[in-house]
């Protein structure tokens, strides 16, 4: 026992116990801080995975509706490709021409039975002021006018045959007649 006291009584035991003491404290806090960081790095990796799945699973739903958005898209651009041609081809339909042209020839004379006084110069000048308006009217709103609310000057035409085209002008005598 002597010789504990002995070693026990010098500066280097006490150094040594006192170093040997902060070591264990240093090692159990480092130790607590360790089993901390897994367990938050266990938890982060969690909400990572979470956070993937669920970007995972909102760029599947964005791409499904730019998908269809997509596809909606391309059936109304081959729709409006399929009424343009329509268009067209109800433009280049026989009589059409025909009827435009009575039209025009019903404006200009609607216009002469105002202007009446000269018979050639007049007409003519009627029928380029119909053939102008016509060509105004075929495009933009004034087509849309037409279309919703009928010129009065020209008579209803319901189909090209040549009945109506028989209508179209007793219509135009009778309208003479009355003026």
């Amino acid at each position: 026992m002597d010789q504990v006291i002995f070693v026990l009584s010098q500066p280097f035991t006490w150094g040594l116990v006192l170093g040997l003491f902060f070591m264990v404290m240093t090692w159990r806090l480092m130790h607590k801080d360790v089993v901390m960081l897994r367990s938050d790095n266990k938890r982060l990796v969690e909400e990572n995975r979470e956070l993937q799945s669920h970007l995972s699973t909102q760029l599947k739903i964005n791409a499904k509706g730019n998908e269809q958005l997509e596809k909606e898209l391309n059936g109304l651009k081959e729709q409006n490709e399929n009424l343009r041609v329509n268009l067209n081809a109800a433009q280049q339909k026989p009589g059409r021409a025909e009827r435009r042209q009575l039209e025009i020839l019903e404006t200009a004379a609607s216009a002469m039975r105002e202007q009446a006084p000269g018979f050639a110069p007049a007409w003519e000048k009627a029928v380029r002021d119909a053939e102008l308006s016509q060509k105004e009217a075929e495009g933009g709103l004034k087509k849309l006018m037409r279309r919703v609310i009928p010129n009065r000057k020209t008579a209803p035409v319901l189909s090209i045959e040549d009945s109506d085209v028989r209508d179209v002008e007793s219509s135009a005598t009778v309208e003479e007649k009355q003026d």
